[in-house]
């Protein structure tokens, strides 16, 4: 009979789980869906990173436009554009520009680029549960990484049950290094053209150029 009990609560432990997976799927495929359909974005938000251990407490507000997988964005005092193959890191106060291919292998988990699709690839995911925030109804999903060399134990999402949106996200680091993201305004299918993805060193002549390629 403990054998059959044991047998009945691990079956419910795993329908409950399946469940979970089941719903968060049908909640980030809504997301996927929407997302898809446009063909630019531009977006603000809050970007904070929390150190319990070492006292690190920073928050800056940033942009980002992003069409296909090139993006420009300015945060903390520096601008970085990706074409989809180069990528630029001005400096601002430095007057200094960094030019660079990134390597394929390089960890994408917080690429800009892939912000609004990060669930896609890479991960399991469960639902967590739902919250109210300001007056929005959220769903919570935890999204965990099936590179265990990943430096995150996980990544959750806050998602916007009326728009279909992620409203924040915030990646768990295993060295205690906390990145959060919240989305004050995401404006969809903006005019952008590829000049709006590349530093113009031409029109910057007092910009100092490390090219690294």
């Amino acid at each position: 009979m403990k054998n059959f009990f044991c047998f009945l609560l691990l079956g419910l432990i795993s329908l409950n789980v399946s469940a979970q997976d089941a719903k968060a799927k049908a909640i980030l495929d809504k997301v996927s869906e929407i997302n898809k359909q446009y063909k630019s974005i531009k977006a603000k938000f809050t970007f904070s990173m929390d150190n319990e251990e070492e006292d690190i407490h920073e928050i800056s507000d940033g942009s980002i436009l992003l069409k296909e997988n090139k993006y420009k964005l300015q945060l903390m005092g520096v601008d970085t554009y990706f074409d989809g193959t180069t990528q630029y890191s001005h400096i601002i106060d430095a007057e200094e520009v960094s030019i660079k291919e990134p390597d394929e292998d390089e960890d994408e988990a917080l690429n800009p680029a892939k912000i609004f699709s990060i669930y896609e690839n890479g991960f399991t995911y469960k639902y967590v549960n739902e919250v109210s925030e300001n007056g929005k109804k959220l769903h919570v999903i935890d999204l965990f990484p099936t590179d265990e060399e990943r430096g995150f134990t996980h990544i959750r999402l806050k998602i916007d049950q009326a728009t279909n949106q992620i409203s924040a996200l915030k990646s768990v680091g295993k060295d205690g290094n906390d990145v959060s993201i919240v989305l004050k305004k995401l404006t969809p299918n903006v005019s952008l053209t590829d000049k709006d993805f590349v530093f113009d060193t031409a029109a910057n002549p007092d910009v100092d150029v490390n090219d690294m390629r």
